[in-house]
């Protein structure tokens, strides 16, 4: 019960009030309780006042600030930090409120601390985003408790911030700071070993032990008296695209993330990848109709421009248009391109719809198509079948496992590359067959 603002009674004082009435009633039954039940009274009273003078007596006994990014990464763990600041002459015991987002539906984030005076604290915790879009935080609500537990003072900080949740942008760092420091490996992108070379030549440089005895260039080595190589680098400036399927089939989920999201995660994370390999990268999102389009680029912008053009898609619930597809890539990529197209084949009766399509976008580009497992089929296929329902359900799921299986072997039938990965995977799996790629010369 709330009696002035910012002014509450801690459990402890209802507690005594409660025995205070009972006293008083008892005292009708046992008359020589009366008076000492009245000073009991005046005695609770004075000693409230004296909590609540030394409550108050300060007036902003207690400082908070919620740290939060500007923006947070999307299906990733961000950090939120509370600092408290204790500015009473007395040790406090503090119960802390963040009023988060609704969007994460959680009621729990509570934490309970006591600060020395003048002492300084940071409270830690995260939030996994799983929705792109705006979100607003409320305020920071303190409850301070007098220093003999009988009230309880509220504070209000930080109050109304917006913050916007991004495709995965920390992901995306991650592997640009493991690119530039040859650490891939450590997150399970293949080291891939480069057959032949590429037509651009760099510069001739003295051999090192490992170099290919075929690269010599002998009459350098006459004219230095030493072994000299010529070194040849990447291919640059080819373009890359990630097609990216808006469609009613990209709105699965899977934990907390629709099949959508993991796409633009994925999409950012290799368009990255390309400009450090000085490739061209460019978006292009679709659906029954056609939606953004972003020309492939590496000028300095190109993945700023990117982040802004995923940040915008939402799933639709009509069947994606590859006629339109097709067509649109035919008119405004003239350049031979990279193209990934993320969408996803649940039978091979939705691959031959759409087959004749895909087969004329191959003619002219170098496409790879990347659909996913359904991660929760193949993890019935292990359990046991024990029971008629579990072998029934076994024996669907088969059927759907197999299915995908007919997919990649009906795109390779007809020369077309393709992904299939379980959502988690999905960005190592795409980034290994880039540099798969990259490394043959054919991007």
């Amino acid at each position: 019960m709330k009696v002035i603002k910012n002014l509450y009674f801690s459990p402890l004082f209802w507690t005594l009030l409660i025995a205070l009435v009972a006293a008083f009633l008892a005292s009708y039954l046992f008359i020589g309780l009366f008076g000492l039940v009245k000073l009991a009274a005046a005695v609770a009273l004075v000693v409230t006042l004296v909590d609540a003078f030394l409550l108050f007596r300060v007036d902003k006994g207690i400082f908070a600030r919620r740290d939060v990014a500007d923006r947070l990464s999307n299906g990733d763990p961000n950090p939120i930090i509370l600092h408290l600041e204790n500015r009473y002459s007395f040790r406090t015991n503090l119960d802390i409120i963040d009023e988060i987002p609704f969007q994460f539906q959680r009621r729990d984030v509570l934490f309970q601390t006591n600060l020395a005076p003048n002492e300084n604290q940071q409270l830690r915790y995260e939030l996994r985003p799983t929705k792109r879009g705006e979100y607003s935080f409320g305020a920071v609500n303190v409850f301070v408790k007098s220093p003999l537990g009988l009230l309880k003072r509220r504070y209000q900080f930080s109050q109304d911030k917006m913050v916007a949740v991004y495709p995965s942008y920390l992901q995306m760092r991650q592997y640009e700071l493991l690119a530039i420091s040859n650490r891939l490996t450590d997150i399970g992108i293949k080291r891939q070993r480069r057959l032949g070379h590429s037509m651009e030549f760099e510069q001739i440089r003295p051999y090192v032990q490992g170099d290919d005895i075929r690269t010599v260039n002998w009459k350098a080595t006459a004219r230095r008296n030493e072994l000299m190589v010529n070194a040849f680098q990447d291919e640059r400036s080819q373009a890359v695209y990630c097609l990216i399927d808006k469609g009613r089939v990209m709105k699965s989920p899977f934990e907390g993330l629709t099949l959508l999201d993991y796409a633009i995660n994925a999409s950012l994370v290799l368009s990255n990848i390309a400009l450090l390999k000085q490739d061209k990268a460019g978006i292009f999102t679709f659906s029954e109709v056609i939606g953004q389009v972003l020309p492939a680029d590496r000028r300095t912008g190109q993945m700023q421009k990117i982040l802004e053009v995923l940040y915008k898609q939402k799933t639709r619930y009509l069947e994606s248009d590859y006629e339109t597809l097709y067509s649109h890539v035919k008119n405004q990529i003239r350049q031979r391109s990279l193209l990934l197209l993320f969408t996803n084949f649940e039978t091979v009766n939705a691959l031959h719809r759409q087959l004749p399509y895909l087969r004329q976008l191959a003619k002219h580009h170098l496409l790879i198509v990347i659909f996913f497992e359904n991660t929760e089929t193949a993890e019935l296929l292990k359990t046991p079948a024990e029971t008629t329902e579990t072998i029934y359900l076994k024996t669907i799921a088969e059927r759907f496992y197999y299915e995908k299986r007919r997919i990649v072997k009906e795109l390779e039938q007809y020369g077309i590359q393709s992904i299939l990965t379980a959502p988690q995977d999905l960005n190592a799996n795409t980034v290994n067959k880039y540099l798969e790629l990259k490394s043959r010369g054919m991007v």
